[in-house]
């Protein structure tokens, strides 16, 4: 596939993602949600790709949205616009969040993602990155969530998202006060996993990546991060630990689970056959479910 917002690149079943637009310093359009939305629903069929990393051009991972037009209400959009907003559908009788509706589709993801913040990551330049699994910050990226200094309010689901990742408390002060900061307060804050030098960004990602892709079952990552976040939402350990008791013997009796004991007392590399697309079994959550009302 051939993309007009970002460029693809695939090696060694690692799919970098890299947003093209450096002279807007990667602002955000519809065009590009849309895109970027379907690219996560192709991943999550191609058993070819195992980690996705998302990282921006030029000075900026993504300066938030594309506002040359301001904010337009329903009534005022144009019959393109209106093509673009049905492919998202509607919630309440309005139009969905284009963010929220591209953030769900990352937290279906059944791969990995890793977000690499290249520059400044604003506004939904940064809340769309939420759902993601593990985020490195180059030392010069800067974050904001700028909405209450637009008027506006959060979104791309990140008032769910962002309290389970810094807490409550470091949310809101972020989010109210909407004033930018840098990598290091993102760390403490853990917003982010890592600070690194600029030019060692995308190494520190492939790093990660391909340590996953050489040491583990495909299938047992997709299970297991669909678990770990289904977690979040359980109200005691006790469903927990049912899911994991069904997830256990499952795939302790799968191919994959045979294979990577076989692989440990035989001490060579394992070669899990299971494939996410065709065999991600029954017990896996279906995380986040979409409730019948939404």
């Amino acid at each position: 596939m051939t993309y007009t917002h970002f460029d693809v690149a695939d090696s060694g079943k690692i799919r970098t993602v890299t947003f093209n637009r450096p002279e807007k310093r990667n602002t955000f359009t519809m065009e590009m949600c849309l895109e970027l939305g379907r690219l996560f629903d192709r991943v999550d069929a191609d058993d070819d790709v195992r980690v996705v990393i998302l990282t921006g051009s030029g000075p900026a991972f993504c300066a938030g949205a594309e506002l040359s037009e301001g904010f337009i209400s329903d009534a005022e959009l144009t019959e393109e616009q209106r093509a673009m907003v049905a492919e998202v559908g509607t919630v309440d009788g309005v139009s969905r969040d284009p963010g929220g509706w591209l953030a769900l589709k990352i937290a279906r993801s059944t791969k990995p993602v890793i977000v690499a913040f290249n520059g400044a990551a604003v506004g939904i330049g940064v809340t769309m990155s939420l759902p993601a699994d593990i985020r490195i910050a180059a030392e010069s990226a800067r974050f904001g969530f700028v909405f209450t200094r637009r008027g506006i309010v959060p979104e791309a689901g990140s008032t769910w998202f962002l309290p389970r990742l810094v807490g409550i408390s470091q949310a809101v002060e972020w989010v109210v006060t909407g004033r930018v900061f840098g990598a290091e307060e993102a760390l403490r804050g853990r917003l982010v996993n890592y600070v690194v030098p600029d030019d060692q960004l995308l190494t520190k990602a492939r790093e990660l990546a391909t340590e996953i892709v050489e040491s583990t079952s495909a299938v047992s990552v997709a299970a297991a991060r669909r678990m770990l976040w289904h977690g979040l939402e359980l109200p005691s350990p006790w469903y927990g630990h049912a899911a994991e008791s069904h997830g256990m013997f499952a795939m302790g009796a799968s191919p994959d689970g045979r294979e990577g004991v076989a692989s440990f007392l035989e001490k060579r590399p394992a070669e899990f056959p299971m494939s996410v697309a065709d065999e991600l079994p029954g017990f896996v959550p279906d995380w986040p479910a979409r409730p019948a009302d939404l």
